[in-house]
């Protein structure tokens, strides 16, 4: 008998050394990531064939200590390699591990392969050609530490790759790892079977092969083991035909049931492909389904789901995922009592969305991502309905913050109806716990998350997130998809306008009649200051007949309103290149082009020192604190400010108007600096500050700046 070790996924040892003992392996260990195993060669035969959870045998040739690459070398050049295979089979190795002297993969590999073949050169024999796309045998070593295996890959490429999937979906689930899956479900045979996102069906297929009794192997055209001096070609043959008569006898026996749902066509066809390949497809009955609309399929009766719902890397796929968690936990407690789920995800926190108690809890990689598969028995007091027969509510979801919500949009959307705008703020950290703003851009919610104190667990920052993204879909009835969720921290001297991505998705708002063009998810700001409202229409209804200057401009809005207010010229000045575009664009779409309007890219304070021009009507909104790479010099709107407006005067014509905001809290303008240059300020921050964010008076601070009367 031989050794081996049969390698899986860390979290399957277990799983496997039972399937191994049950197909007759003897002195079976589970080992890290594997299994150790003693067989002759026709029962490693029947493992190939039959096991669903390991990806490789590997028949043990040696094991040694490797210190350095010469331990490596000495190691390998043990083993008397031609009394295993002939010298016209093509090789290539596979270098797992590295350790304090090995630190590279392809280097150890190198050093094994130089050792097999010296071995060959010794023995007076051909060399073995080496072959990574093609060959005939797999060498593994496995490098752990200071400890080395070394031996033949039985298999060839992984047992994963049954034969039946030639193409899947976007995240595909290994074969291998979704018959684990299948196994630790509690799933028996004699119960129905459904998954309500099956994608290409893999965890169907492989629960329908299990109940068939179909060997998972039989597919497959090559082995490792076929290239031995050693392979019994006639032992081989034997336990193949009696694995191949078990198996297509099993399908016309099972009478399990199996049920598949997803909402993309085309991979549903890709499905029952590979269920046809499998030899199993008329055992599914998949069909076109939204998990988010899920009812019991006739002929399911009390039974069991299983699926792996998408759990997605990027946080701004979290709104529409943290949608689809809540919608199936209520379509699970609603259709399906008495029946077990389980749910196979990346997030534990989009678990809990499901709102359902896990009776149990099994931790399984999915490559390199840290999965988990959590099983809920489905009872009766979990069942939620709904009198109109659509999606339930939900009412259990941070019930004083869905309250807030609730009646600030009541208030608001009448309105911001009357007043004539699309985009508006309807919630601003109303409640401590709940820190966050909430903004809606016609059709479409930003949630901005504020960073919590330091002294809130990051964990439940984390969940109280999430109850708000839940509400707020559930609450505006908005479409998951059409909310976007970022998380804004306190500007430490960096670009308030930081830049999120690439994908450039502007879309069109209106505001008192102005079209603007705003990007919700590409930058942190969206391109539109919602509480300035106020301030651009005052700016369109006073910029008639007058010559405009909009200083540190970011995308132009008020430069907009000013033109479509009918100023005679405009100028827009901003340090960036991609705001003053912005701006042009947002002009263009409100027909307002020509030379009268002009776009400068400059330090807006190095440009005013040098400014000679005049104007009518001025609006500056510049940062509280800048220390870009790009300015001369830094900037802080308190210490400064009457250095800017002793250079605005210059520019200032008689009987002009200065409209000055910034976003400081406890700024503080001084008058009596301001009278010595001859200029005069009127606060009208109280009138400058719409509805929706009455609530926050220090939102931004706004002033009229004329000349001095007198």
């Amino acid at each position: 008998m031989n050794q081996y070790l049969a390698i899986t996924s860390r979290g399957l040892e277990n799983l496997l050394a039972e399937e191994l003992e049950k197909l007759g392996a003897s002195s079976v260990k589970a080992v890290s990531a594997g299994v150790r195993f003693r067989a002759d060669e026709k029962t490693l035969y029947t493992c190939c064939l039959w096991s669903r959870t390991a990806s490789r045998f590997i028949l043990v040739l040696g094991e040694f200590a490797v210190r350095d690459d010469m331990d490596l070398y000495l190691g390998a050049s043990a083993i008397n390699w031609p009394q295993y295979f002939s010298e016209r089979k093509r090789i290539a190795v596979d270098f797992n591990g590295t350790n304090r002297e090995i630190r590279n993969s392809q280097y150890g590999a190198l050093k094994v392969k130089d050792a097999i073949v010296d071995r060959f050169v010794k023995a007076d024999l051909d060399r073995p050609s080496i072959d990574r796309e093609q060959p005939d045998l797999r060498i593994h070593m496995r490098l752990s530490k200071e400890q080395g295996l070394l031996g033949i890959d039985m298999v060839g490429s992984g047992l994963h790759q049954r034969g039946y999937r030639t193409e899947s979906g976007a995240a595909p689930l290994r074969e291998t790892n979704a018959a684990a899956l299948v196994m630790k479900s509690g799933w028996t045979f004699d119960k129905p079977l459904l998954d309500p996102m099956c994608g290409s069906g893999t965890l169907l297929i492989e629960a329908a092969m299990m109940a068939a009794e179909v060997a998972p192997g039989l597919k497959r055209k090559r082995w490792g083991f076929e290239a031995l001096k050693s392979f019994s070609r006639e032992e081989w043959m034997e336990v193949h035909a009696e694995v191949t008569f078990k198996s297509k006898k099993g399908p016309a026996k099972c009478d399990s049931k199996f049920f598949g749902f997803d909402n993309d066509r085309r991979v549903l066809e890709t499905a029952k492909a590979n269920a046809r390949r499998a030899g199993v497809a008329d055992l599914i009955q998949f069909e076109l389904g939204d998990a988010a609309e899920l009812t019991r399929p006739e002929g399911f009766e009390a039974g069991n789901i299983i699926c792996n719902p998408p759990y997605g890397e990027r946080l701004g796929t979290t709104p529409g995922l943290i949608a689809l968690y809540t919608q199936l936990g209520v379509q699970l407690k609603s259709q399906f009592k008495g029946s077990i789920a389980s749910i196979y995800s990346g997030s534990d926190e989009l678990l809990s969305c499901l709102r359902m108690r896990a009776d149990n809890t099994y931790k399984l990689r999915n490559g390199a991502l840290d999965c988990v598969m959590k099983t809920y028995h489905i009872t009766a007091r979990g069942e939620v309905t709904t009198s109109q027969g659509g999606p339930a509510p939900v009412a259990d979801v941070a019930p004083e913050f869905t309250n807030r919500l609730r009646k600030n949009i009541k208030k608001l959307e009448k309105w911001a109806k009357q007043q004539g705008v699309e985009c508006y703020r309807l919630y601003d950290s109303d409640l401590p716990e709940y820190n966050a703003a909430i903004d809606r851009y016609s059709d479409n919610i930003v949630i901005q998350e504020y960073a919590p104190p330091k002294t809130v667990p990051e964990e439940k920052a984390r969940r109280r997130l999430l109850d708000m993204v839940r509400a707020t879909i559930a609450v505006t009835g908005v479409n998951a998809n059409n909310v976007v969720l970022k998380t804004r921290e306190k500007q430490k001297g960096t670009n308030q306008y930081e830049k999120l991505g690439e994908a450039k998705r502007f879309m069109k708002v209106h505001e008192y009649g102005v079209t603007l063009e705003v990007n919700l998810y590409d930058y942190l700001d969206t391109g539109l200051f919602l509480d300035h409202r106020y301030t651009r229409k005052m700016l369109g209804e006073k910029a008639k007949g007058k010559d405009f200057l909009n200083l540190f401009a970011y995308t132009g809005t008020a430069t907009v309103h000013a033109a479509v207010g009918g100023a005679r010229s405009t100028t827009t000045v901003d340090m960036s290149k991609t705001y003053l575009a912005w701006g042009e664009r947002n002009m263009k779409l409100n027909g307002k082009v020509g030379r009268q309007h002009m776009f400068e890219q400059a330090d807006c304070l190095k440009w005013l020192s040098m400014a000679k021009g005049q104007y009518d009507l001025i609006f500056i909104d510049p940062p509280t604190f800048s220390n870009s790479k790009r300015m001369l010099d830094t900037f802080d709107v308190q210490r400064d400010h009457i250095k800017l407006m002793t250079e605005l005067k210059r520019l200032l014509r008689e009987g002009g108007e200065i409209v000055f905001s910034n976003n400081k809290r406890n700024f503080k303008m001084d008058v009596e600096a301001l009278a010595e240059i001859g200029l005069q300020a009127q606060n009208i921050t109280n009138r400058s500050i719409p509805m929706d964010f009455e609530r926050n008076k220090q939102i931004h601070n706004c002033w009229i700046i004329t000349h001095k009367e007198g």
